[in-house]
């Protein structure tokens, strides 16, 4: 999810796309949330560690 986040906010920023700016930002923010939390220990979904 980091990684199409950072893809995303590039092709964005490269093409002058707002929405994928706009996209790639959501995606950066959410999977870092989840990594923070499955790094921590703490369950995600059921899961303990995200991938």
């Amino acid at each position: 999810m980091l990684v199409a986040g950072v893809v995303l906010l590039l092709l964005g920023w490269l093409l002058h796309v707002g929405i994928l700016q706009t996209l790639g930002i959501i995606l950066l923010v959410v999977g870092a949330v989840l990594y923070l939390l499955g790094a921590i220990g703490r369950p995600v979904a059921g899961r303990r560690h995200y991938w």
